[in-house]
């Protein structure tokens, strides 16, 4: 629901970031919204390719797209170094692969302890982090479980927070079950409520794909 709200803004020249665009991020290309695409694997999952990258990636339609790929690990990373409020953080991930040869971004360096070379990713900071989460109240304190993948990370890396939820909910219910509990209010800039906003995709809880 937040993808089809910046399409229907018609924003432009977004840097959109995300481990795995799909769908989505399929549909704000095919708008014109994106310029470059921070990523570490593109397609939808079960369907296939994404059409619209491919076709801004090989024919520049709508308009040509800037690419910046990692492993799903290296681009955590990435959000990691970004929410400890690290320059950069060390991997081996990269060793072997064709990556660091299409991005210049990763760059070696050598371990003060053991002289082993490793990788470097640098510390990523989005202007915004737009996640969907089940529940939040009104001050923004949000839950979410199951699958959370780098929710956190990508929050307390970001200079602004919005939070789309599937209900807003009271510090009461909140308070009930604080195990559940992401990202404290003084985190989030924006609550937005927004039933299915997730879908097609699915919210554990309250609705599959």
């Amino acid at each position: 629901a937040a993808g089809h709200e910046l399409i229907r803004q018609r924003r432009r020249d977004l840097t959109l970031i995300r481990l795995t665009p799909d769908l989505l991020f399929d549909q704000m290309i095919a708008a014109g919204c994106a310029r470059k695409l921070i990523f570490s694997w593109a397609g939808n999952p079960g369907v296939g390719s994404l059409h619209a990258f491919r076709r801004a990636v090989e024919e520049g339609r709508p308009r040509p797209l800037e690419l910046e790929e990692y492993s799903h690990f290296g681009l955590a990373l990435r959000l990691q170094a970004g929410a400890s409020n690290l320059p950069f953080l060390p991997t081996r991930n990269f060793g072997g692969s064709d990556l660091p040869g299409v991005n210049p971004r990763l760059k070696q360096v050598v371990c003060p302890y053991t002289g082993q070379k490793l990788w470097a990713v640098p510390a990523l900071e989005p202007d915004v982090a737009i996640l969907h989460a089940q529940r939040a109240d009104d001050e923004g304190t949000t839950q979410a479980w199951g699958l959370t993948g780098v929710l956190k990370e990508a929050a307390f890396a970001a200079r602004r927070v919005v939070v789309v939820v599937e209900e807003i909910v009271s510090a009461e219910v909140i308070r009930r079950d604080p195990n559940r509990t992401l990202l404290p209010a003084f985190r989030v800039d924006a609550v937005v409520e927004e039933p299915f906003g997730a879908h097609p995709s699915y919210v554990q809880g309250y609705y599959d794909r």
